[in-house]
């Protein structure tokens, strides 16, 4: 057991009460631990003098639940009438911190005074303080984030640790968690503090949201960041204080806990990605591995409806899409996602070899009738076309998926069975019959994997191998839909796709491309210069043909000599087109 320290003086009482700097020195001598690192007291003057609301993220070991509480007990030392309300992921989460809290209470000299009175509330969570006045709520309640937080009021509320990799796995999941912190403002008196500590668990933590809320964010990493705009300007000035005196990349922030080696032997624990989001609260790598289709890895193009290039090449080194970089924000997860040109593409061009308009229905629910339009030629696929339409069998539903096919040139029509045991292709039939279509209609099984992971088996290879090309209108398109309902666009929910069950809000666009690549696997399966080179072979027999047919008719009925340097101009030009590979351009009479 650690020596007993002596009550301190009446002159650090009062600084006590002042600081809580000072205070949490006096908590950690009297309970047998080092003198607090100067992190943890930068991180003890923002939980004392930041806004009312705050957000204070720091890295695993810090020390940040223990700080917590001593706050805690600190704030009712000071107004033994507050009601203070700890909100943690789980009942015994939250039950623990009250625990501590009682501790301190009870060991500490100059808190004596608060311990409970008898006839005051005093159980393991939830307790008066001895001076507080009688009132319907206790002086400190502990709950779960998903127990019952409405009924109660509160001045300041503290949430520690409410979202882990349990409960904001999925969108469904964090979608709820939102919707419960929420409550906070139901419960809190005017006036009152909301302070949330934690760490995020990906990119899209519903901890993002809070700034836009009135949330001030601070975060204290492990070490100086190699990138420090990462972290959008929300580095403790502590931190940014270091790293403009000139601290490198890795310098360890609390060294006198976690020096260089320490936190090397955590990173050889952890993996990369989790020491970035335990270590660094940097949860780009995590949601790299976490998230398999990257924006990054599409070409984004103008396509026609006919035909498309026959050669077209994607480079990690090549920049942004300009134009596309407000589109890249809307629909991606960071940073780092970005929409790419093409960093070659051939200037001749063919018909697409194939072309499938899949369809995934719906019935009156909320999801919508989603559409994706996908031509393949030389071994990559094109998206020309994607879209929804609230409803599912209407007819003017129908009639419209008809007029797409035919406008769009689709020779085959796919449709996802499951909805109504195969009734929706029994309706969509006739539609593309009146519509003047006579292309087949297919219908297609999913063969029992979960949605999530068929859709990233499915797209995750073609995406990087880089054979997936889109229309620039499309995602046009779909970044004007992502400003008012962006879990309805296609690249909104590709983006954040994982193989999670319940990953996504709404996945109908996705799963309607997901059903076109299926569809045109076999076309994927051709070398893709082969194929180009093959096809641009095909042309220029055609035009040579055409050429032939034009000079014999000349011949018959003009000059010789000019039908002869007609003939040997064509040859040259199909000479240097067939020399000028993937690249070369295509020639015609």
């Amino acid at each position: 057991m650690p020596k007993r320290a002596s009550p301190p003086s009446r002159p650090l009482h009062a600084a006590a009460h002042r600081d809580f700097r000072v205070f949490l020195a006096l908590v950690w001598r009297r309970l047998g631990l080092p003198k607090p690192t100067p992190l943890q007291f930068d991180m003890a003057r923002y939980l004392q003098r930041g806004p009312r609301r705050k957000l204070v993220m720091a890295f695993r070991g810090v020390g940040k639940s223990w700080i917590f509480s001593a706050y805690i007990a600190w704030r009712l030392w000071r107004d033994p009438d507050l009601k203070v309300l700890v909100v943690s992921a789980t009942k015994p989460a939250a039950d623990q911190t009250a625990r501590f809290v009682r501790r301190l209470i009870q060991e500490l000299p100059l808190l004596r005074r608060l311990k409970p009175r008898p006839g005051q509330r005093d159980s393991a969570s939830s307790f008066d303080v001895g001076p507080a006045r009688p009132a319907k709520d206790p002086s400190l309640r502990a709950v779960g984030v998903n127990g019952q937080i409405t009924g109660s009021r509160a001045d300041a509320i503290l949430a520690d640790d409410i979202e882990t990799q349990n409960n904001a796995l999925t969108a469904a999941a964090r979608l709820r968690l939102s919707e419960q912190i929420k409550e906070f403002d139901a419960v809190l008196r005017p006036g009152g503090s909301v302070t949330f500590l934690g760490t995020p668990q990906s990119v899209e933590t519903i901890y993002a949201a809070l700034p836009a809320r009135g949330y001030a964010v601070r975060i204290w990493p492990a070490e100086i960041p190699l990138d420090a705009a990462v972290y959008q300007g929300r580095l403790a000035p502590y931190v940014a204080r270091r790293i403009a005196r000139g601290s490198p990349p890795g310098t360890p922030l609390d060294p006198v806990r976690f020096d260089s080696d320490d936190l090397a032997e955590r990173r050889a624990s952890f993996g990369p990605a989790g020491y970035a989001l335990q270590f660094l609260l940097d949860a780009r790598e995590t949601d790299a591995l976490r998230y398999p289709l990257r924006l990054a890895d599409l070409i984004v193009t103008q396509l026609g409806e006919r035909e498309g290039p026959n050669h077209i090449a994607w480079s990690a080194e090549t920049p942004a899409l300009s134009g596309l970089e407000g589109a890249a924000r809307l629909l991606g997860r960071g940073a780092s996602d970005r929409f790419v040109g093409p960093a070659e593409i051939a200037e001749d061009t063919a018909p697409y070899a194939d072309a499938v308009l899949a369809v995934d229905p719906s019935g009156r629910g909320k999801d919508e009738t989603a559409y994706a339009l996908v031509k393949a030629l030389n071994g990559a696929l094109f998206l020309t076309g994607s879209g929804g339409f609230e409803g599912g069998y209407e007819p003017e539903v129908l009639a419209a998926l008809a007029e797409i096919a035919c406008a769009g040139g689709a020779r085959r029509c796919v449709v996802e069975a499951e909805f109504g045991d195969g009734m929706f292709a029994r309706l969509l039939g006739p539609a593309l019959r009146r519509a003047g279509w006579r292309g087949g209609l297919e219908e297609q099984r999913s063969r029992g994997r979960a949605k999530e992971r068929r859709i990233a088996d499915l797209l995750e290879p073609v995406m990087a191998q880089h054979r997936l090309v889109v229309d620039h209108a499309v995602v046009a398109s779909d970044a004007a839909l992502a400003e008012a309902a962006p879990d309805r666009a296609l690249f909104h929910q590709m983006a954040r796709l994982s193989r999670a069950s319940g990953a996504l809000a709404h996945d109908d666009r996705l799963d309607a491309l997901s059903l076109a690549v299926e569809a045109l696997a076999p076309a994927l399966a051709k070398d893709a210069a082969a194929a180009a080179e093959a096809t641009r072979a095909k042309q220029l027999k055609a035009d040579l043909r055409h050429v032939k047919a034009s000079l014999y008719a000349r011949l018959h009925g003009g000059d010789p000599e000019q039908a002869a340097r007609s003939l040997r101009r064509a040859r040259r030009r199909a000479e240097r087109a067939l020399r000028g590979g993937p690249s070369g351009r295509r020639w015609t009479d």
